[in-house]
């Protein structure tokens, strides 16, 4: 196992950890939560051996292969699946010796490296690596493109999928969302639900940390502070334990005052449905947390905008495309105040294009499209970090919107961005990629806009910012759309989802829980055609056969053949399906009683971890359920298909 002894770390005169013990047991999947600069990914180079502790003592077992994502992509012209597969050395090394071997005409070492290859899992290396590249996000044409091809996010992905491929006893992951749609994370969370090795997790997504591991890590006041169960049991523990302690509580109570008026008031238009009663009980988790926050050094809130015309925008029968192409066609949508919209759909659909043209980056192609007079954009994407001046200051940057107002006022608005004494007045060039999108923010949310357009918002940001964006996002009273791979921050903010797909936009009735099923669904028939294409290919083109009508009871008994076959497969739907709704029942039981504050005192400790572990084991269970009910429908699509072309 890991054990860390009262470690103590500096990073040039700054003390990171001091006297700080925590231990991860073989197998468990743990994650290493807090502020940024806190000493996350010092730790991390520190079990990868780069460092060494000032203080204490770090152990690893010797004989672990530990695997991390490479932060550079080199400028190469090598396949996107050979680069991926280049991430096995241990592979690539016996290929090298391989045809060493095989040119110097050695048979017993051919012999001997064969089965060391067949060990490394050679023959299946590139299925394996297609498998994971098209899971995060690759296109079939992409597997052969240069490395060249590909933009810094992309190459990003790339690195990532060579990590996944490399078999590790020790996987650490650093904030390996940042740069994934949420089809992709929704994927990734599966895998890692999958992955047989110990994991460490770096991420400030608290829904993909909620559905990853089940022990948490915590950097506070430099020592390491550890939790059992995932993010939201450490959520409800710290929380409690601050309320006992009583620790600057007060100041809290005017959120929690702005926050439950938001709830009343959603409550009483929110109608029956599954996506609005989910969104409530999101707002009100967020109100019982807020202590848990209370310590943020984020505190900022949207003005009231200058004007609220209303609709803002009228979109009607808008075509969407750059050049000959187009992306999307029919397009109807208006947005008034108070429009909440969180926009869902597979990557390269069209969400951004979509955000594009209501920001006015570009023109529809065809259709009625109107702004209002008035219409005062914040637009935020990812692209725009790039547009700040990297000689001003973030004080300069504010001064330019408003050259009226005084240093000190700036500075007092810039602190609840985190911009505090000398920050606010350091250039933006050596800023990180956290620091720029908080000034950025700072930027949209002192212009007083009246239509927000949130592409990711939450890259680079840590989870006490994302906290602050989502209560201050709860007061503002224009209209928003909003992208994310953030689905707290989704469920929490949006009223109202839109999927993105097939060159169409259309409202989706259900929750994130439905559209996750949607996308496992679609992965999984994805899989099952790509299946059905590579036999295919592999039977080659054979002559057909002349068409023959079947008479009525031959197809009659052909069907009955079928439903027998399939018989068990619907079964075993019918099980997972019962089984997933009794262990949804018992985890609503648990959460229920984990919300009872008197468990949170010492004398029910155990009484605590015994719910906390059954949390984590029933989501665990419905996990398994879930993906056994997947696999069984996608042999029934299998055996449908193969009937179907048996039977013309």
């Amino acid at each position: 196992m890991i054990k860390l002894s009262n470690v103590s770390l500096l990073r040039g005169r700054k003390m990171l950890l001091e006297d700080a013990s925590a231990q991860v047991f073989p197998g468990h999947k743990v994650a290493l939560i807090g502020s940024n600069g806190c000493g996350k990914s010092t730790l991390f180079a520190l079990l990868r051996s780069e460092l060494t502790v000032d203080a204490g003592d770090c152990s690893v077992p010797g004989d672990w292969r530990i695997v991390s994502v490479a932060q550079e992509t080199p400028a190469t012209d090598r396949r996107a699946i050979d680069y991926v597969v280049d991430g096995d050395k241990h592979l690539r090394t016996l290929q090298a010796q391989l045809a060493l071997a095989e040119q110097q005409e050695d048979g017993v070492q051919i012999g001997q490296i064969h089965g060391q290859l067949e060990q490394a899992g050679a023959y299946d290396v590139e299925s394996r690596a297609a498998t994971i590249l098209s899971g995060l996000g690759f296109t079939n044409s992409q597997l052969t493109a240069p490395v060249t091809d590909f933009s810094g996010g992309w190459r990003m992905r790339l690195n990532l999928a060579q990590a996944l491929l490399c078999p590790s006893d020790l996987l650490l992951l650093d904030e390996p969302t940042n740069h994934l749609d949420l089809d992709a994370v929704i994927w990734l969370e599966k895998w890692l639900q999958r992955f047989a090795g110990t994991l460490l997790l770096i991420s400030h997504d608290k829904a993909f940390i909620d559905n990853t591991v089940a022990q948490i890590i915590s950097v506070e006041q430099q020592k390491l502070v550890t939790y059992t169960g995932n993010y939201s049991a450490f959520e409800t523990q710290r929380a409690e334990r601050i309320r006992l302690q009583n620790l600057e509580y007060d100041k809290q109570q005017q959120k929690v005052a702005h926050l439950n008026s938001f709830i009343t008031r959603f409550k009483a238009k929110a109608s029956k449905a599954k996506q609005a009663q989910s969104r409530i009980k999101q707002l009100e988790k967020m109100e019982t947390l807020l202590p848990a926050h209370m310590a943020s050094p984020f505190s900022f809130s949207f003005a009231p905008p200058s004007a609220l015309p209303n609709p803002l925008v009228q979109m009607e029968k808008v075509q969407l495309g750059y050049g000959e192409r187009t992306v999307l066609e029919q397009v109807k949508l208006n947005l008034v105040p108070g429009s909440r919209i969180g926009l869902l759909g597979r990557n390269g659909q069209g969400k951004s294009t979509l955000i594009k043209l209501l920001a006015g980056v570009h023109p529809p192609k065809q259709g009625i499209f109107n702004t209002a007079k008035g219409l005062k954009i914040g637009y935020f994407a990812q692209h725009q970090l790039e547009t700040l001046d990297p000689n001003a200051t973030p004080i300069l940057h504010l001064q330019r919107l408003d050259a009226k107002a005084t240093e000190q006022q700036l500075r007092d608005y810039l602190g609840g961005f985190g911009f505090n004494g000398d920050e606010a007045l350091a250039p933006v060039a050596p800023m990180s990629g956290g620091e720029k999108a908080r000034l950025v923010l700072a930027l949209i949310v002192y212009q007083k806009p009246n239509l927000l357009l949130l592409d990711e918002p939450t890259n680079h940001l840590d989870l006490e910012m994302r906290h602050a964006l989502n209560i201050a996002l709860q007061g503002f009273e224009g209209a928003m759309v909003l992208v994310s791979h953030d689905r707290f921050l989704l469920s929490s903010v949006c009223e109202d989802f839109y999927l993105v797909d097939s060159g169409h936009v259309a409202s989706f009735t259900g929750d994130l829980d439905d559209y996750r099923d949607w996308i496992l669904k679609q992965q999984a028939a994805e899989k099952a055609k790509a299946n059905q294409d590579a036999k295919d290919e592999a039977q080659g083109e054979q002559t057909s056969k002349p068409e023959r009508k079947l008479d009525r009871k031959e197809e009659k008994r052909k069907e009955a053949e079928f439903r027998k076959q399939i018989a068990p497969l619907k079964r075993a739907v019918e099980k997972h399906e019962k089984n997933m709704e009794a262990h949804s029942a018992s985890l609503a039981n648990v959460e229920e009683s984990l919300a009872d504050t008197s468990l949170y005192g010492e004398d029910k400790k155990s009484e605590l971890m015994a719910l906390l572990d059954k949390q984590t084991s029933l989501k665990q269970r419905i996990e398994e359920e879930e993906m056994a009910w997947l696999d069984a429908q996608e042999q029934i699509e299998q055996h449908r298909e193969a009937y179907d072309i048996a039977n013309g």
